[in-house]
């Protein structure tokens, strides 16, 4: 299989690269969708967009390279060839969500209100990003035989896939990618509840994402590592204690006060 989508000679465009876009374009859709449901400003939504992903992508790549260090110490200019994959959610979601409270304050502009809108987008996101793993043979499980994916009832085309160097691999990207899908739909639903607070979109995300990401985590075979723990499983688990506080932090007050389809108050200036 191929990890070339498309060769110019001058430029080799990547599959990776292809569906990192695609969950970008597909998250900004949902975002912008969203923002517009709630008369939220679309330039200021647009701007926090196009600057949370480059500070995403680079959090990203540098998570990643601090978890492979005595590597990329040795190859350093690979550190910029992020086509060949190597970009950690986690530290997206971090770097990502610092610029957001930068941002945020800067407009004085409530964050978790931004962030219950940013979640429906970003799941979507991840679930079509996981697609780039697929092509680069990368985010795999454990060794099993054809006759296991195939009584899971894979298409040929992902057993082919999990195919890497004579050996079949369980195919997590793809465990991840459905959660996320299924977390992208209950998320939908959640929204719909008349009385859902302010932070709690956002407090379910986390606390979703975070559930399936230690399971399936547990099921690699390349998880980054901090000594003998998983870092990613470490880290789920403070997400997902996080997401539940906030979640019930949220729920506090009457029914009726700081509710999510409540629109905004605070004035934005560019």
């Amino acid at each position: 299989m191929s990890r070339i989508a498309l060769d110019l000679g001058f430029i080799q465009i990547y599959w990776y690269s292809i569906f990192i876009f695609l969950g970008v374009l597909f998250a900004s859709a949902v975002i912008l969708r969203e923002c517009k449901k709630q008369k939220i400003d679309e330039d200021f939504m647009i701007n926090l967009i196009f600057y949370t992903v480059i500070f995403g992508l680079v959090g990203a790549r540098l998570y990643y390279c601090a978890f492979n260090l005595d590597y990329y110490l040795k190859y350093p200019l690979e550190i910029l060839e992020i086509w060949n994959g190597g970009l950690a959610i986690h530290g997206g979601i971090f770097t990502g969500l610092l610029f957001m409270v930068f941002y945020t304050l800067k407009y004085k502009v409530r964050l978790t209100k931004i962030t219950d809108i940013a979640v429906m987008g970003l799941i979507l996101g991840q679930a079509v990003g996981r697609w780039g793993n697929f092509f680069n043979q990368e985010a795999f499980g454990q060794e099993v035989t054809r006759a296991t994916l195939e009584n899971l009832g894979m298409p040929e085309f992902i057993i082919r896939g999990m195919n890497i160097n004579g050996t079949y691999y369980q195919p997590t990207f793809l465990y991840e990618s459905v959660w996320n899908i299924f977390g992208f739909l209950a998320l939908m639903i959640v929204k719909r509840y008349k009385y859902l607070k302010t932070g709690q979109l956002t407090g379910f995300y986390m606390m979703w994402y975070s559930v399936g990401r230690f399971f399936i985590e547990g099921l690699r075979s390349d998880s980054l590592m901090l000594g003998p723990l998983r870092i990613a499983q470490v880290v789920s688990i403070l997400m997902f204690a996080i997401g539940l506080l906030l979640f019930l932090f949220a729920k506090k007050g009457s029914k009726f006060e700081n509710l999510y389809k409540e629109e905004m108050k605070e004035e934005i200036k560019f």
